[in-house]
């Protein structure tokens, strides 16, 4: 059809736009973080990088509600065997599974508008995915209330049912990606925290690998905490990242013109997307 053919070249062309902007190769996904992205991902990684092997620098724009820790690490690995250098935008969100995604980056990209969420994983209980905090937190809810004799003879019927290889998924989902973010966190995004800059009791003494791992920690602690945040679908934006967590976050409105791309870019690359009812999408110059 002409009008998706004349999207196209305009996706194509606002998206070369933002590899000059950033002096970097750009790919734009969208949709869930599961298994069955991961070949087509590695193949679109591996294409920008043969054409253009000089460029060591790679930017996601991302757009998912979250899905495998798993597939995550995995994508990290991919990404990282071919760019040295790691950027992601987030025009609009990347929850849970997307959230440890973007942890792994050397920055991320947001505006006042956009959100990161709970780093929640998602498991299979053989029907959906569920998230795995919240599940755990209702059996330790269960378990409080056995404890100090409160417990309900109807809860005590729900806390009998619960499949315990569903609850070690759980604990294993919960104990990786805690694990993945505090390693990336400090490998990639604390790499040039080199002194101190808002304690006032040690601005500009050095940062120590102890404690950006003591910082990284504090972090995937907070988002990990089901209780603060009360939802797995919680939007968190870009000031509460920046004060509560403490957490380097590049504001790509504090650039009208990048402002302007990303938004154009992202709004109708999603809306086409929407309109044709994909559930998943990756675009870059040599994939469409």
């Amino acid at each position: 059809m002409i009008f998706d053919a004349t999207v196209k070249e305009l996706l194509n062309r606002k998206l070369r736009q933002l590899e000059g902007k950033f002096k970097a190769d750009v790919a734009f996904y969208l949709g869930e973080i599961q298994s069955g992205l991961l070949r087509v991902f590695r193949d679109v990684v591996e294409d920008l990088k043969k054409e253009n092997r000089s460029k060591d620098r790679l930017v996601i724009v991302l757009n998912t509600s979250g899905g495998s820790a798993e597939v995550a690490e995995k994508m990290v690995d991919i990404i990282r065997a071919k760019y040295n250098e790691v950027y992601f935008v987030v025009p609009d969100f990347a929850m849970s599974a997307g959230t440890v995604f973007c942890m792994s980056g050397d920055k991320i990209y947001m505006d006042y508008s956009s959100s990161l969420g709970p780093i929640d994983p998602q498991v299979w209980n053989g029907k959906q995915w569920v998230p795995a905090l919240g599940y755990l937190n209702k059996v330790e809810e269960f378990l409080e209330k056995e404890r100090s004799g409160k417990l309900t003879r109807a809860e005590f019927l729900i806390l009998q049912s619960q499949d315990l290889a569903m609850l070690s998924q759980c604990e294993q989902a919960k104990a990786l990606t805690i694990t993945l973010l505090k390693k990336w966190l400090v490998e990639w995004k604390f790499k040039d925290w080199n002194k101190h800059r808002s304690d006032p009791a040690k601005i500009g003494q050095p940062v120590t690998k102890a404690e950006k791992e003591e910082r990284a920690a504090e972090i995937a602690d907070l988002l990990g905490d089901n209780r603060t945040w009360h939802s797995h679908g919680r939007m968190i934006g870009m000031e509460t990242l920046r004060k509560e967590l403490k957490l380097q976050i590049e504001d790509f409105a504090a650039d009208p013109s990048l402002h302007a791309l990303i938004r154009s870019y992202n709004d109708l690359l999603t809306e086409y997307i929407a309109r044709n009812e994909y559930p998943s999408f990756l675009h870059s110059r040599k994939f469409f």
